[in-house]
């Protein structure tokens, strides 16, 4: 099959891409739609670390599959309940607030920091976040980001989220006011 078969064009456009095409992944390799292999140190673009198609965790979608794929968070659901009891045990945390990506999972901290500053300090809602941050692609997100090519885009920008400079401790502290209710920075 050629580049030309797929419909690319279906796509919108995030950023320019080659053309290939990943038909097929095994641990470290993909191949493309000419049978290329390739080492991928990309694994999903930070969302993925465990390899293409690793039996034990294919093994596990199948099963899962054939059972309950994914019933809305409005009710309970036993695979949820047992992960997030493991997690508890196995952690410094009481409870666990499953989402489905990093910038969600964002959006949730700047919430939950948002809630806890009306109900405990007044009404603080202040996230002091980094200049090259990136912290996901919501508008909220963005707005918390410090990346450069993220600064004109999608205006209005979410407010609250002044920016420091990353290894400069002073630069933190001249930025806390009474507003502020957080440090957001994502080591990891």
């Amino acid at each position: 099959m050629k580049f030309d078969d797929f419909p690319a064009k279906a796509l919108m456009e995030i950023t320019t891409r080659p053309p290939l095409v990943f038909v097929r992944g095994e641990g470290s390799w993909l191949w493309d739609h000419e049978g290329k292999r390739y080492l991928d140190f990309v694994q999903g673009w930070a969302v993925n670390c465990l390899g293409h198609c690793p039996e034990v965790i294919t093994k596990a979608l199948v099963e899962q599959s054939r059972k309950l794929i994914t019933p809305s968070p409005a009710f309970y659901n036993e695979p949820s309940m047992q992960l997030a009891q493991r997690i508890v045990e196995h952690s410094c945390f009481q409870r666990v607030f499953f989402t489905n990506s990093g910038a969600e999972a964002n959006e949730g901290a700047i919430k939950l920091a948002r809630k806890w500053g009306a109900l405990n300090k007044g009404g603080a809602w202040e996230i002091i976040t980094f200049e090259d941050s990136f912290h996901g692609r919501t508008l909220a997100t963005m707005s918390a980001s410090g990346k450069p090519q993220f600064r004109e885009l999608f205006e209005p920008k979410v407010p609250g989220f002044p920016k420091a400079k990353l290894n400069d401790l002073a630069s933190v502290e001249r930025l806390i006011t009474d507003k502020t209710v957080a440090v957001m920075l994502e080591p990891i």
